[in-house]
């Protein structure tokens, strides 16, 4: 390995090592603890030394964004696959609830913090995580809507954005109202789907 090589590689690693610090900051201290100064004393090198890496707090924050997403996504797609559009709404709730709820950080930061942080995330809508995976929840609401068990009247872009209202809701309430005993997240997204769910119309079965 020639020396170019080695310093990229070395540059490649210290980034990643700042990422993770960060991230782990984050998750024990929330967003708001991170800082470019206790980042640097956390790693152990000069301020400076991150700046060559990342233009300020921002950037790192876009960057956990980022894989917040990949994360999420990854969540997501095995849920997607399920054919029966009911069981696979239901699968889709589950593991969007199981993301945010085991992941509380990571969701507040993508989606509870600055909308800076994840609007830029939407605006590639062929190859970003945030639009793909918005994505699979329209797919599901017109496979839906096609077994005549949604509002035919209503667009499945509509349709997943209130699917998603509804998730986003479970999950805010409680993370941040913990001490309202509510039921739990599982039932609530049963009932969202069920809400949103249609009985089967004469002449469409369910695929």
């Amino acid at each position: 390995m020639g020396i170019t090589e080695r310093k990229e590689r070395q540059r490649a690693e210290l980034r990643e090592h700042i990422l993770r610090v960060a991230r782990d900051m984050v998750m024990k201290e929330g967003f708001g603890a991170l800082s470019m100064r206790k980042l640097a004393d956390a790693v152990e090198y000069a301020p400076a030394t991150l700046y060559l890496h990342f233009e300020n707090r921002d950037a790192i924050a876009r960057e956990l964004c980022v894989r917040g997403f990949q994360e999420l996504l990854a969540r997501l797609e095995p849920a997607a696959a399920v054919k029966e559009p009911v069981e696979r709404l239901s699968r889709l709730a589950q593991a969007y609830l199981s993301f945010g709820l085991e992941h509380p950080e990571t969701y507040r930061l993508i989606f509870m913090e600055d909308p800076k942080l994840s609007a830029d995330l939407f605006q590639d809508k062929q190859h970003g995580e945030g639009p793909r995976s918005f994505a699979l929840l329209v797919r599901a609401c017109e496979d839906l809507k096609a077994a005549g068990r949604a509002p035919e009247a209503t667009p499945a872009e509509q349709l997943a954005e209130v699917f998603w209202a509804g998730l986003h809701g479970i999950i805010s309430l409680k993370l941040t109202c913990s001490g309202f005993q509510g039921s739990p997240a599982e039932v609530l997204a049963q009932t969202l789907v069920a809400t949103l769910v249609q009985g089967p119309k004469p002449g469409k079965r369910s695929r």
